[in-house]
């Protein structure tokens, strides 16, 4: 706020000065109010807040979303392609669709749907505000469960036999969520998108989160399905699932910032049934396939945040499975924490995966951290030798491509810890080019195990999110800091 009081008095003392002096000084003021954004009194917004009543949005407006604003049980708000809205950071701004309410979010690739801070260039944060909850009747495995992070309370799914698997919550295409999630307290936060019970009715494709202030994405139960997923530079985890959710995600992406990471130990997944580990039902058994998971890691030389902690924490008694997929970047890659026994009885299922995992911040260059039961070699024996994954190991990195990238076929220029241009901060340096992909990344993946042999699923040739094709390109933004809204 001090950038904005002494700048409007330099603006009032140099306007003083015009009327004396010469037309060099009128173009000097002229200059402050273009940079300023503070004193930018031509952008004017339209307000959310509160109940949102069934209505469309005009693309060629700006909307603020100013403390909690609520699309009710019954309503519908649709949102146009090319619509911006601006989270308020003083209100903690927060959009969220309750039970029985519809989000019709429809943007194209050249024109997506834009949801960010409302914070200048140059001035935007993470957690500047709370982001988007999408709440639906679907199953989750708690009885009558109220969403992270909302005031007062909100309720959301339906438990067990009640349920509507197939309930509908709108649909969310081409859109961006940028700065968004808010940790309250612990184990209290909201995320980029929140997504608690919502039906397999609901349309997600195509959805970008970037410096999220904790979870990129976070199903809390429910059926919803997935496709063409971006989590960039998020605090906490990328793909974070619980409560019983069972839906199908296919073709996603995540790459890390180096220095942001969450104290609880930040992980690509991260997975649980419940928070006590029960046996309730529905069970966490939500299907992945096709993701890039690219931490921050790369050279053991460079500093990286010691927050950093699994590829994969696979915890408290979940299922959820993960094919063909290429996973790097991590000080320590699986943990199969007290879980092994759901993966060797087939309830969850690790096949086709690629796996590179590096020492770094002082932690053992391992592929397999032992967890709370399960041992390193036994937790290796299933990885390796009952499915067909691949692990490349390496020991301390510096200064060079390392070999285990190299042999799996990953391009290390995408990992942000190793790419660092200088003058960029907080942004990702430049616009990756995901089809650097080679080798073992692009083929060997399969599409005969049951739990993604369904009408869902591309079959693909090629491990990870990408082959030829490069389905970013157009609507997603990797240098969000910069972008002038």
């Amino acid at each position: 706020m001090k950038i904005k009081f002494l700048t409007i008095g330099l603006f009032a003392a140099t306007l003083a000065a015009v009327t004396f002096t010469s037309c060099t000084k009128t173009k000097e003021v002229e200059k402050i109010v273009y940079v300023d954004k503070y004193i930018d009194t031509s952008i004017k917004y339209e307000t959310l807040t509160g109940s949102i009543a069934t209505q469309t949005l005009d693309a060629t407006k700006r909307y603020l979303i100013k403390g909690t604003a609520s699309v009710d049980d019954g309503a519908t708000l649709t949102i146009p392609a090319g619509t911006k809205l601006f989270g308020e950071k003083s209100t903690k701004g927060l959009l969220i669709v309750k039970k029985g309410g519809k989000l019709i979010a429809n943007g194209t690739a050249s024109n997506p749907i834009v949801f960010t801070s409302n914070q200048g260039k140059g001035e935007r944060e993470q957690g500047d505000w709370g982001g988007l909850v999408i709440l639906g009747k679907a199953n989750v495995n708690q009885n009558n469960p109220a969403i992270e992070g909302v005031t007062p309370a909100v309720n959301y799914g339906t438990f067990q036999s009640t349920a509507n698997d197939a309930d509908n919550s709108g649909s969310l295409q081409y859109v961006r969520i940028e700065f968004a999630g808010i940790a309250l307290t612990p184990n209290n936060e909201t995320n980029s998108l929140t997504l608690g019970a919502v039906g397999s009715g609901t349309t997600i494709d195509y959805v970008q989160v970037t410096y999220g202030g904790d979870d990129g994405f976070e199903w809390f139960g429910g059926t919803v399905n997935a496709k063409h997923l971006v989590s960039l530079a998020c605090w906490d985890d990328d793909f974070d699932a619980d409560f019983g959710f069972s839906g199908k995600v296919q073709f996603a992406v995540s790459l890390r910032d180096p220095f942001n990471a969450d104290q609880s130990g930040s992980n690509g997944f991260e997975s649980d049934n419940d928070a006590t580990g029960s046996t309730s039902t529905p069970k966490t058994s939500a299907v992945f396939s096709n993701v890039t998971i690219l931490g921050a890691s790369f050279d053991s030389a460079k500093a990286v945040s010691g927050n950093y902690q699994h590829a994969m924490h696979l915890r408290r008694n979940t299922e959820l499975s993960l094919f063909n997929s290429v996973i790097a970047g991590f000080p320590l890659g699986l943990n199969l924490d007290g879980t092994l026994a759901n993966y060797i009885g087939g309830l969850g299922v690790l096949d086709n995966n690629i796996l590179v995992s590096i020492g770094n911040n002082k932690k053992a260059a391992r592929p397999f951290l032992a967890g709370s039961v399960d041992a390193p070699a036994t937790v290796g024996a299933y990885f390796l030798t009952t499915k067909n994954n691949k692990v490349f190991t390496s020991g301390t990195l510096s200064g060079t491509a390392a070999s285990a990238y190299a042999s799996a076929g990953i391009d290390p220029s995408l990992i942000m810890g190793y790419n660092t241009t200088a003058g960029v901060t907080g942004n990702y340096p430049k616009n990756p080019i995901f089809t650097s992909f080679t080798g073992l990344t692009q083929s060997g993946a399969a599409f005969t195990d049951p739990k993604v042999s369904g009408t869902f699923y591309t079959a693909t040739t090629y491990k990870g999110a990408f082959g030829s094709t490069d389905w970013t390109d157009g609507w997603a933004n990797f240098n969000v800091q910069n972008e002038n809204y």
